[in-house]
């Protein structure tokens, strides 16, 4: 049959235009186009031998050839399989967006062997044309198993292309790109290079079930050597647990993690029914030092049935477990015509709410039962999986269950807020806490005193995330998460009502006191009153109990978000020396000018004893160096 030439269709011509120059953003995609289609292929012929015996089809070596010729800038792509006959050539090359991959998954579903399906790869129809990407012509050879005659196309991807019948083809199909010219643009992309070859296939292809050899190049008075198979073949997510040795996992972990020690844990998962997936999961040991900065690349690769998607799949997995490593291997997603960005459906749903599910409960049980590798993995990563008390209130108990604080109750153990709770004193009805800059200094600040004197447990917080989700959360089986700086303080302690009786007595004796330095500090405080915290200290500066704290200002105003600055409550300990010295001055003089700079004073210590600076630092330096002085 001579050789016909056909036009594409204006549409056709159209998207073929735009498929070549703006559907793909890399073009080393190519290469899996032609890889997958060619596994396809595969899958395809091993399916229709199993369904009739009869098939003339030589079955004994399947696999996948890349053939490259540099002198004559070539790569071919060849396999084996199913091939195509004329008319499927007509319809299905000859035609961009129609895909017979597509096809051959309806009737296998209609037919109900949904399991022969599991293996294909393509349903997008244009993965072919991507050739034309690197490519000024590209030539597809093919002939069906069972049929004597093949067929070759071929084209510019200039609007025609042609057809002709070729009495001898080997099975199979290949697909022939004669190479743009090698120039400066194209140099780090010269796809006649062995060396590219291998690095593409290695990255997107390594987990194909078919072996892809390489031919190697023929030199000159040397035998031909054997083709090397350039991808592994091993997708330890798709082989039963008791084939997989730790050694593997540790090697699959080190190549996509891009770390060299070994993982802290290892997380598999396969989901069956309605939508299949299986997932490879790795919690490293150790933080990478830019966790916590806004490009952070997360590292869990996507893949549709082994074939390598994208690298950095930010749907799979919240933003508070960016640091898990792993790879997701699904038999069947939307994705649009490149398979570059994948759309947001019912499915990428399931899988990320599924995943985030299975993370949070190993975390879970490594707490019970692994604590040393638990405490390893808190101390790395605990401060980014508090963010999803924030973010995430689906998940946010099974956060809780997971997390742990420090404590007042162990130095050297964190505890977890049921623990908490069951330790909690007679009639405690609320979970106390306090945030600070480390846990020496929330230890030392004055909001402790009285906790520690009435042996009431505290948990100690000191990640800046700790000043959000404490507000988010609220409460724990009905329990108030209470900071111990804000709001009044009252642990009760006195049956018979006499600390009520002394607490009034004193409220009658620093009246005039407190109403005095209120008046005096309006600018800096809302309120002076006394405080039942402390039992040490002279002072200490509190927030109101629905007021955000100095620190959580300053968070605020760090991110851009401008807040109102809130005034706080200075609280007087009524049984220092101090205090009752300033009292009886305030009764005993009338000359206010020495009680000013005093009480400007203890203001400013209170300012520092949480970790604050006073408002005038030179003028305090001032007034305690000239108190200094008048002592000696």
């Amino acid at each position: 049959m001579p050789t016909e030439t056909f036009e594409f269709q204006v549409e056709a011509r159209q998207l073929l235009k735009l498929m070549i120059h703006s559907v793909y953003s890399n073009k080393d995609v190519f290469l899996r186009e032609l890889v997958s289609n060619a596994s396809d292929a595969l899958d395809k012929l091993r399916l229709a031998v199993l369904r009739d015996d009869t098939l003339d089809a030589d079955t004994s070596d399947l696999h996948i050839e890349i053939d490259i010729d540099a002198e004559a800038r070539t790569l071919t792509v060849r396999d084996n399989g199913i091939g195509m006959s004329h008319e499927e050539v007509t319809r299905l090359i000859g035609t961009i967006a129609n895909s017979g991959t597509a096809a051959f998954l309806r009737e296998l579903r209609e037919a109900g062997d949904a399991a022969g399906a599991d293996g294909l790869i393509g349903q997008f129809g244009v993965g072919f044309y991507s050739g034309f990407m690197v490519a000024d012509e590209v030539t597809l050879l093919t002939r069906r198993a069972g049929e004597s005659e093949g067929t070759r196309w071929s084209s510019r991807g200039e609007g025609t292309y042609t057809l002709e019948t070729v009495a001898e083809a080997p099975q199979g199909t290949s697909v022939t790109l004669h190479l743009k010219p090698a120039d400066a643009e194209n140099q780090l992309h010269d796809y006649a290079a062995p060396w590219k070859v291998r690095e593409i296939v290695k990255r997107y292809s390594d987990f194909i079930t078919w072996p892809i050899r390489l031919v190697p190049e023929p030199r000159e008075g040397e035998d031909t050597p054997e083709p090397e198979t350039l991808n592994s073949m091993k997708a330890l997510w798709a082989r039963p647990r008791e084939e997989v040795s730790e050694d593997e996992y540790r090697e699959l972990y080190q190549h996509i993690g891009h770390d060299w020690r070994e993982p802290l844990e290892t997380i598999r998962l396969q989901a069956e029914g309605t939508f299949e997936y299986q997932a490879l999961l790795f919690l490293p040991s150790h933080a990478p030092h830019d966790l916590f900065t806004q490009g952070y690349q997360r590292g869990v690769q996507l893949y549709v049935k082994r074939v390598f998607i994208m690298d950095d799949c930010e749907e799979l997995l919240p933003p508070y477990l960016r640091f898990v490593k792993g790879v997701v291997d699904a038999q069947d997603l939307s994705l649009n015509v490149s398979r570059e960005i994948l759309q947001q459906d019912r499915h990428i749903r399931m899988m990320r709410r599924r995943l985030t599910k299975k993370v949070l409960s190993t975390v879970k049980e490594m707490r019970e039962s692994a604590p040393e590798r638990y405490a390893t993995f808190w101390r790395e990563f605990g401060a980014v999986l508090k963010e999803g008390l924030v973010t995430d209130s689906e998940n946010r108990d099974a956060l809780l269950a997971a997390a742990s604080f420090a404590s007042t109750h162990d130095a050297g153990a964190p505890t977890g807020l049921r623990a908490y709770t069951e330790r909690m004193k007679e009639g405690q009805d609320d979970i106390y806490f306090m945030t600070g800059e480390s846990r020496e200094a929330i230890e030392n600040s004055p909001h402790m005193e009285t906790f520690r004197a009435k042996g009431v447990e505290v948990l100690l917080l000191t990640d800046p995330v700790d000043e959000v989700w404490v507000d988010a959360v609220g409460e724990y089986e009905g329990k108030r998460l209470r900071s111990i700086a804000k709001g009044e303080i009252d642990l009760g302690g006195d049956e018979d009502g006499t600390a009520d009786e002394e607490k009034d007595k004193q409220g009658e004796a620093y009246a005039a006191l407190l109403g005095w330095m209120t008046e005096h500090l309006a600018d800096d405080v809302k309120e002076v009153r006394l405080s039942s915290r402390l039992t040490v200290s002279p002072a200490c500066v509190v927030s109101d109990a629905d007021e955000l704290t100095p620190a959580l200002e300053n968070m605020y105003r760090a991110m851009g978000q401008e807040v109102p600055r809130a005034k706080r409550i200075l609280e007087l300990n009524p049984e220092h020396q101090l205090v009752k010295a300033l009292n009886r001055a305030y009764t005993e003089r009338e000359d206010r000018t020495e009680l000013t700079e005093t009480t400007d004073l203890l203001h400013a210590l209170a300012v520092l004893a949480e970790g604050g600076r006073p408002k005038e630092p030179a003028r305090f330096v001032s007034l305690v160096a000239d108190r200094l002085e008048r002592t000696l």
